[in-house]
């Protein structure tokens, strides 16, 4: 959300609750010990609205799928999405490979890393023209992606 409202200057009150609320149907729901998804999409829109919730559930993966197959629908349908979602995931894709790039996980070696900034650049490819100071971020953070140990 800070990277929308701040870096972007988004003031778009959906956006911003979609921004700080996208994990919650992946992380939150469906699973063990975890709200029913269907359960969850109804607090969500209860409390905040059907906009933010279709922006949730338009950057949300479906974790009974395959982490392989949840990877490449990220890819094939990002470009689908409405203007409001693509916002959300330049803003969550610079967020993550930010945190990568700085604190990558221990358990992370040199080769996923990579695979994981080509495959964030690969969602982003279909989203391009979306906001171009996002895009510019992106870029610059790809850019200086891990190459070497």
């Amino acid at each position: 959300m800070r990277i929308l409202a701040v870096e972007a200057q988004i003031e778009v009150t959906d956006v911003l609750c979609a921004a700080a609320l996208h994990d919650f149907l992946e992380d939150s729901c469906g699973g063990p010990g975890q709200l029913p998804l269907d359960k969850g999409r109804a607090v969500l829109l209860k409390r905040f609205g059907p906009d933010v919730l279709a922006h949730v559930e338009a950057v949300s993966d479906d974790k009974s799928l395959p982490k392989d197959m949840r990877k490449r629908l990220q890819v094939e349908h990002a470009g689908h999405a409405t203007h409001a979602a693509k916002l959300v995931k330049l803003a969550d894709k610079i967020a993550n490979l930010r945190d990568i790039r700085s604190s990558p996980p221990t358990d992370w070696s040199l080769e996923r890393r990579q695979a994981y900034f080509d495959w964030v650049e690969a969602v982003v490819d279909q989203i391009r023209g979306t906001h171009s100071q996002l895009e510019t971020i992106f870029d610059s953070i790809y850019a200086d992606r891990p190459m070497t140990m």
